[in-house]
């Protein structure tokens, strides 16, 4: 028979065994994975933020590249609308027109002091359209009516025969043949010939295309820097033609 001893010893493993049981069946059970975190949607004024920013990135890029108001769409006065739709007296879009107004004024100058009168028109007419009444628009405007003025005045009087400016830039061939009909006339009538374009590029291809209509004959004239561009035919007698 089994000794007293072991009896108590198999006893006490029995009831240990017992109570760790209990103390598994008694642990509380492992936490539940808490759900994914849902980041939280941006609000409308930083939404706002964002495209503001964005739009005056994309203009300060059209302005390196030269596109002040071209293409449509794409440009960097585009862009300053953009913000402006969405802050209004946004400062950085009022100095960014600002630039774009100054830009045109300046060209505008330099294509005056050429003399190339019909380009300053129309670097002041996109200039006004930015900013109607700008004071700097007006200035130039001013000195371009007093250019054109003294243009006038330096011309001797003469028939004036137009030159289409669209022609003269794409070098027509229409432009070509009247060109060559003049010639044949300014030869015919021994008339001395100015030459009247917006730049001086301009009226050496029209002088050349005159010297080549008449070969062996001298094509007596000038080149003057003004506009409209034009063919002036003087008589060296003192008649008009």
């Amino acid at each position: 028979m089994p000794s007293l001893e072991r009896l108590h010893s198999f006893a006490i493993c029995l009831l240990m065994a017992a109570l760790l049981g209990a103390c598994a069946s008694q642990q509380p059970p492992p936490p539940a994975p808490s759900p994914p975190s849902q980041k939280a949607k941006p609000s409308v004024n930083e939404v706002r933020r964002n495209n503001v920013a964005y739009f005056l990135k994309r203009a300060e890029q059209a302005l390196r590249k030269g596109h002040l108001t071209k293409p449509a769409g794409a440009s960097a006065y585009d862009y300053y609308l953009n913000v402006q739709k969405l802050d209004p007296g946004n400062r950085k879009a009022q100095t960014g027109i600002q630039t774009i107004v100054v830009t045109y004024v300046e060209r505008a100058r330099e294509a005056l002091r050429r003399r190339a009168f019909t380009e300053v028109g129309g670097l002041l007419q996109r200039a006004e359209m930015l900013a109607p009444g700008n004071p700097l628009v007006a200035e130039v405007r001013t000195q371009l009516v007093h250019e054109r003025g003294r243009a006038q005045l330096d011309l001797p009087q003469g028939e004036a025969i137009g030159l289409p400016a669209a022609g003269l830039r794409a070098r027509s061939e229409n432009l070509v043949t009247q060109l060559r009909q003049v010639a044949q006339r300014i030869r015919r009538e021994q008339l001395r010939v100015i030459i009247v374009t917006g730049n001086d590029a301009e009226g050496r291809w029209v002088y050349q295309q005159l010297r080549e209509a008449v070969p062996g004959y001298r094509v007596r004239g000038d080149i003057k820097i003004g506009s409209p561009a034009r063919l002036l035919l003087i008589n060296p007698s003192g008649g008009v033609q």
